[in-house]
């Protein structure tokens, strides 16, 4: 009997390969827990927070309105709810808060002399501020307002350094008032 070849398997095309980057990857785990707001404060520690808050928020507009620089309470209201809302974090330590805000006003200062004052040099110090915390390891967001209050409305040099100095060292000493109060530690660190 004649024998018929056997028929050609059909040539499958090469695939390339892949690159582990690109391919999917497995399902997210089901069990990982999902980020939740934080828990409410006991009274105690809201009350003392709160308490503190508006107490050098008080004594710093009284300062301000003595010296007429009422424009540095926004910044210093949001350095004052970070110190007493939030003494653990890095941003509140003194080393951020003082040093933050006095190293921002400078960059508002300088920013001024090289641009003269308006808002376009306002938004660059703001920008400037936050490198130069950085750079200085003394983050404190809020002080990037101070530099563009610098940039805006021209105050006079050390006029202005001095109560934003005094300023920042009553925020230290209400954060240290309100630890024992709240059961808190403040501060953290330092230097």
């Amino acid at each position: 009997m004649p024998t018929t070849p056997a028929a050609k398997a059909p040539e499958v095309p090469e695939v390339p390969e892949v690159p582990e980057a690109l391919r999917p990857s497995a399902a997210p785990a089901a069990s990982a827990p999902r980020p939740r707001p934080p828990a409410r404060p006991r009274p105690r520690v809201l009350l003392g927070a709160t308490a503190a808050a508006v107490a050098v928020l008080l004594l710093l507009v009284a300062v301000g309105t003595l010296l007429r620089q009422p424009l540095l309470i926004p910044p210093l209201a949001a350095s004052a709810a970070l110190v007493a809302g939030a003494p653990d974090l890095p941003l509140s330590q003194p080393r951020s808060v003082v040093g933050g805000q006095l190293l921002s006003a400078l960059t508002g200062f300088a920013v001024l002399a090289a641009a003269g004052p308006g808002p376009w040099g306002a938004a660059v110090a703001g920008g400037l501020a936050l490198g130069v915390m950085a750079l200085a390891r003394a983050p404190h967001s809020p002080a990037a307002a101070t530099a563009v209050v610098v940039a805006l409305q021209s105050p006079p040099f050390w006029p202005f350094l001095g109560l934003l100095a005094l300023a920042c060292l009553l925020l230290v000493a209400a954060g240290l008032a309100a630890a024992p109060a709240t059961g808190r530690t403040y501060p953290t660190y330092w230097i």
